[in-house]
């Protein structure tokens, strides 16, 4: 007798199991929100082992974030023919060779390049998990296909990232990076398993995907969101030398610190999902002011614990309150091109990454101390202020439809629209 393979699942077909899919995803989330941050962690074990100096350590910290920075957009754009699975998998599996790497760099040059490598792939998974979550859930429900991957990354802060500190101080920081290699490959085989085949609309090309995001207020977003980010992370990448040099906590009371950081973000991604449901633009300027004031606040109160862990802690929260809706702007005037328009996203934050850890890095090298940080963090926050309120301000623009198709004028119709890639399967 003759047994019939049983097809992979595709997409909203019966057989796809919506709860694992959605989880593998997660794990994925788990994995790159854990790697990103765990550095910040571990600047003072990674300088001591590379005999380097603290804020040339912090240059890992900024070649991960311009990673995302390029792959994000060039990685999303090259695999837009791509099945959505097999692309995901091809992300996973560099960022599993990048972080590998990382764990086994002999030199300081060579840890900033394997950081390069393992950012490639960070944005883009985002962007393509986003498409597969929402096709997984149907686009009536997207907005859980997100929640899945951004609690991934709060669940990394609030667990994976102070795991890391403690595992890094207590037997070197690169076992933290090996631990990371696992939670990829970990990934991988869950996404092999559990997501379903997802094939690109056969019309998807590079130059049609570029094309789509060719638009002014895409790139006036993209800029307010790389400034205005940056503030927190000029802070949150030298937190650990913060605590135990200036406010004076014994080190093994910074995973703490962090863990009671991610409770933060998961605060405000909660907050920051309904208020940007009421006003996306109304929260960015309310996440902007809210994390100028923090930022300052902390550079105040950094000498006193009482005072600082509090500040550290909402930074947490006004913070992801400030991601959440830039992530949602930038995706509202990108329409067109789903995949690149959210892996967009992480770019935009990812280069306020890499400027707030390279620019924290200079003042603190300048001989300003650890508290100078905060000020750069506040100034570039109140520059990507401006931006939203002088040129940033304009409506999205409607979606691009044929003649027989009306175009949705209103935001919550936009919201609900498939992507255009997901209509071929």
């Amino acid at each position: 007798m003759t047994v019939t393979p049983r097809p992979t699942p595709r997409a909203g077909e019966p057989g796809t199991r919506v709860g694992a899919a959605l989880l593998a995803l997660a794990l994925g989330g788990f994995g790159i929100g854990t790697t990103e941050f765990a550095t910040m962690g571990l600047l003072p074990e990674i300088a001591h082992d590379l005999d380097v100096t603290i804020p040339v350590a912090g240059h890992a910290i900024t070649a991960y974030a311009l990673g995302v920075v390029l792959g994000a957009p060039t990685l999303a754009a090259l695999g837009a023919r791509l099945d959505r699975r097999r692309l995901l998998l091809l992300l996973m599996v560099a960022f599993t060779v990048g972080n590998v790497l990382s764990a086994f760099a002999p030199t300081a040059e060579t840890l900033v390049a394997a950081r390069l490598l393992a950012g490639l792939p960070h944005g883009a998974f985002f962007g393509v998990g986003a498409v597969m979550g929402t096709a997984v859930v149907g686009p009536a429900r997207r907005g859980r296909a997100v929640a899945a991957m951004m609690t991934g990354l709060t669940v990394a802060c609030a667990v994976g990232v102070p795991l890391t500190a403690i595992v890094g101080h207590a037997i070197g920081w690169r076992s933290a990076f090996v631990g990371v290699g696992v939670i990829g490959i970990v990934t991988l085989l869950a996404l092999r398993a559990w997501t379903p085949s997802l094939p690109a609309d056969p019309a998807a090309s590079v130059r049609g995907e570029l094309a789509a995001v060719r638009n002014r207020q895409l790139w006036i977003a993209f800029a307010a969101g790389a400034v205005g980010f940056g503030g927190m992370f000029s802070v949150y990448s030298y937190v650990k030398p913060l605590l135990t040099d200036v406010t004076g906590l014994d080190v093994g009371l910074v995973p703490l610190v962090l863990a009671l950081y991610g409770v933060g973000m998961t605060v405000g991604t909660l907050v920051g999902g309904r208020l940007a449901d009421r006003s996306v633009l109304g929260t960015v300027v309310a996440g902007m002011v809210a994390t100028i004031v923090v930022l300052v606040l902390i550079a105040l109160v950094g000498p006193y614990a009482w005072a600082a862990i509090p500040a550290i802690v909402l930074l947490g929260v006004t913070s992801q309150v400030l991601g959440l809706s830039l992530q949602t702007r930038l995706m509202d005037v990108s329409p067109d091109a789903p995949s690149l328009g959210a892996a967009l996203c992480h770019s935009a934050l990812n280069l306020g990454n890499a400027a707030g850890a390279f620019l924290g890095g200079l003042v603190i090298a300048a001989g300003w101390g650890l508290l100078a940080p905060a000020w750069v963090g506040a100034a570039l926050t109140a520059l990507g202020l401006l931006v939203v309120l002088t040129v940033g301000r304009t409506q999205p623009p409607a979606r691009a439809t044929d003649a027989s198709s009306p175009a949705p004028t209103r935001p919550e119709d936009r919201a609900g629209d498939l992507p255009a890639e997901l209509g071929a399967r």
